[in-house]
């Protein structure tokens, strides 16, 4: 009886074992999945661009973004050189932010454009009246078919399509800008050509007021320069000599009259070194402006009640390094 049941024992161990073995061979033949895990699976969009949304090795306005469903992959392009469609932006975006952070001011010259590095400097020429100026890439656009650049609206301006509202253009990039707008050191020029000769007789603004001691002004010497303007073309022609007085600052300049703004500075100094670099190209100041973000110091040039003749001094004041001068009209 004992032998029969150590029989039967030993017949149920080897059952307990030939099922084990037979459960390691199962467990062998089940195939892997052929699913990657979701990680594994992302690919680049293109050779050498990294996956939307990746930040590895790139700066901020580097990164590829989606816009209707179209994906632009922003890229240094040292050959740029673009003809096509160029339009502008104002009002809806006015004081908002660009995709670069800063503000965006639609009477200050700048650009939108889709793939070129934030901040850029590209110069963009309008093919129907020969116009170009240099401009600062700052924000991403225009995202319309057949348009390659936004422009702000005070460049439109400049480059005579703001009423037109769009313009064959030809968009070549010139290479990296400074951090901020007030950073350009391409806008001092280190030695300024001498300023061309010209035939015509140069506006010059009217002279200070001065105190004199007796009741009449001494006779007034000879002038290398033209004499300034009459009194009749002046907005006033008072029927008797004025009271002189000694004015606090200097006097503002006419209404009627052009200005040219060869730049705007965060600091003082800056532009007191910008004025000093606009003698060849007329009379000078910095006017100082009040923003929401601090005062800003304006260089601008006078350029007389004559349109044409406000573009020429803005050509002048190119001619000494700083390319993005506007006309500012009365």
């Amino acid at each position: 009886m004992e032998s029969e049941a150590r029989g039967a024992f030993r017949l149920l161990r080897g059952v307990a074992v030939a099922a084990l073995g037979c459960a390691g061979l199962a467990a062998c033949a089940t195939p892997m999945p052929t699913r990657l895990p979701p990680t594994a699976q992302a690919s680049r969009p293109h050779a050498g661009s990294p996956a939307p949304g990746s930040t590895s090795g790139l700066r901020g306005t580097e990164k590829p973004y989606q816009i209707k469903g179209i994906w632009y992959y922003p890229k240094a392009d040292p050959g740029y050189d673009e003809r096509g469609v160029g339009s502008w932006y104002g009002e809806q975006f006015h004081n908002r932010r660009t995709a670069n952070g800063e503000i965006f001011d639609m009477d200050v010259p700048s650009a939108a454009h889709k793939t070129l590095p934030l901040p850029s400097i590209v110069e963009v020429t309008n093919l129907d009246n020969g116009r170009k100026m240099q401009l600062r890439v700052n924000d991403r656009g225009p995202f319309v078919d057949g348009r390659i650049i936004d422009l702000s609206k005070a460049a439109a301006e400049q480059l005579g399509y703001g009423r037109a509202g769009v313009a064959r253009v030809r968009v070549r990039y010139i290479g990296p800008a400074g951090k901020t707008p007030f950073d350009q050191p391409r806008m001092i020029a280190a030695a300024p050509p001498p300023a061309e000769p010209r035939s015509e007789p140069r506006y010059v603004p009217p002279p200070k007021p001065r105190v004199y001691a007796g009741g009449l002004p001494p006779a007034q010497p000879a002038y290398d320069t033209p004499p300034p303007p009459k009194a009749a073309d002046l907005d006033f022609a008072p029927s008797a000599p004025p009271t002189p007085l000694v004015p606090a600052e200097p006097a503002p300049a006419l209404s009627s009259a052009y200005r040219v703004q060869a730049g705007s500075f965060a600091n003082r100094d800056n532009a007191e070194r910008a004025m000093a670099q606009l003698g060849g190209a007329g009379e000078a100041s910095i006017e100082s402006i009040q923003r929401a973000q601090g005062v800003l110091y304006r260089v601008v040039v006078q350029a007389g009640p004559d349109e044409a003749e406000a573009f020429g001094v803005r050509d002048r004041v190119a001619a000494l390094g700083f390319s993005d001068a506007t006309v500012l009209r009365p």
